[in-house]
């Protein structure tokens, strides 16, 4: 039997940025998480880190920064909409990514309440209204767990199938079935 050697991390530098490389060959939905802040003003960021966590009961996830003022801002409603953007949304994309314009995101943006009063972007592919159940702390960022509350899909209401944004190798794109 032969011994196996284990590198810890005191033994090499972790390199950051093939990480992010790496991780960016998996291809990820986006979406726009908004809400509304104590004074009543939409919020919201782009997240590509959103996740079904449970059937039953109900439950979403998704992975806002340590230091994101937007969630700041947003987390003490209480509630979160998650917001699948259509292929045809990739400004909406960029405009929610962006650091520092957090009071002009909604410019120009039509949206309609969800239930809970957060953000519904017009045309969405679909749309996730929530509840926080619990915020839990992992490293750089924070995993927000939501009760799903609403949902819907068919933006247009035209029965056909939508068509998601995709983001893949730090690009944007949509996407074809095949078979």
């Amino acid at each position: 039997m032969s011994e196996q050697t284990n590198e810890t991390a005191d033994d090499t530098a972790f390199d950051a940025n093939h990480f992010r490389t790496v991780m960016g060959h998996f291809p990820t939905g986006v979406t726009v998480v908004s809400g509304l802040a104590a004074d009543g003003t939409p919020h919201g960021f782009t997240i590509g880190s959103f996740t079904s966590v449970s059937l039953d009961p109900p439950l979403v996830g998704f992975l806002p920064q340590v230091d994101s003022v937007t969630w700041a801002e947003m987390a003490a409603s209480g509630s979160f909409c998650v917001n699948v953007l259509s292929n045809q949304q990739s400004d909406l994309c960029w405009k929610f990514a962006k650091s520092g314009n957090d009071a002009s995101r909604f410019d120009d943006v039509d949206w309609h309440p969800a239930p809970s009063g957060s953000p519904v972007l017009d045309r969405a592919v679909a749309w996730i209204d929530c509840s926080v159940e619990q915020i839990y702390d992992m490293g750089d960022h924070h995993f927000v767990l939501g009760r799903v509350e609403a949902l819907d899909a068919d933006a247009d209401h035209d029965g056909r199938p939508p068509e998601p944004l995709l983001f893949f190798k730090g690009t944007l794109g949509g996407f074809a079935a095949e078979g």
